[in-house]
């Protein structure tokens, strides 16, 4: 009896989720359409812990996994739909919340994920802030979305590894680039924005990216791993960027606050 009510608990959510006209699924919707009316944004400081057992999915698709997509979305870790597709942003909510509560990130869900999430209580929330600002915990590697204080999503990010890297500088060949993947700490403010989709930077292809630290910026990138990887920019998923463009939050002069 426990596991058909689990699976009607798992439509019903669908069908509810199918019924609410959003821009962008889950918290970021709630963070968008409050944004439009000037409003604050207000998120449950506690959740009670889900009534039945999750579903190891692994990253299969399916009701379960409708399931694990709309908690992941209560949590705070954005999801684009929740339509059951274990898609891309799926599987980075999945690695978000792994960083977030320590297990470690495969982007797959399996058991000790999965009873994490069902008896999960309290949202993603990143340092304590007042009004708006995208915070990027480097230690983590997360990104959080906080509007009036409150954080309203988390993303997976990749950012700078620290390494020294020399590779060819894409526009101009020939010539080599030498540096350090360094994402400097500090609080900044959004210097510039590019709308078009992919262009080729000197360090190879970036997706609408926005500048907050002279070259630095937040981007959509191909590969965004569950590790420091990048030059020193903040990579996200491309769908996850998109989101952030459509919510406004990186718009020019927002607040970034790298810790």
């Amino acid at each position: 009896m426990k596991r058909i009510r689990h699976i009607l608990s798992a439509g019903s959510a669908m069908g509810i989720v199918a019924c609410t006209v959003l821009s962008v699924a889950g918290v970021s919707g709630v963070a968008h359409g409050a944004k439009r009316a000037g409003a604050a944004v207000s998120a449950p400081r506690e959740l009670a812990p889900y009534p039945f057992a999750l579903v190891a999915v692994g990253q299969q698709d399916g009701t379960d996994t409708a399931v694990i997509q709309l908690r992941l979305n209560d949590l705070g870790f954005w999801v684009q739909n929740v339509d059951g597709k274990f898609d891309l942003t799926t599987k980075q909510a999945v690695m978000a919340y792994q960083k977030y509560v320590g297990i470690t990130a495969t982007g797959r869900v399996d058991a000790k994920t999965a009873a994490a999430l069902a008896v999960a209580q309290f949202p993603a929330a990143g340092q304590a802030s007042r009004g708006d600002v995208v915070q990027v915990d480097k230690k983590k590697q997360l990104a959080f979305v906080m509007r009036e204080g409150i954080t309203v999503m988390a993303l997976n990010v990749s950012t700078g590894n620290d390494k020294p890297y020399e590779e060819p500088d894409a526009n101009t060949p020939g010539v080599m680039i030498k540096g350090v993947a360094i994402t400097r700490e500090g609080k900044f403010r959004v210097q510039r924005r590019r709308t078009d989709g992919w262009w080729e930077g000197d360090m190879g292809p970036i997706y609408r990216p926005i500048y907050f630290d002279g070259g630095i910026a937040f981007h959509g990138s191909a590969v965004v791993p569950a590790y420091p990887a990048s030059h020193g920019c903040i990579r996200v998923s491309v769908p996850a960027m998109d989101m952030l463009w459509e919510t406004g939050v990186l718009e020019f002069d927002a607040r970034v606050w790298v810790y």
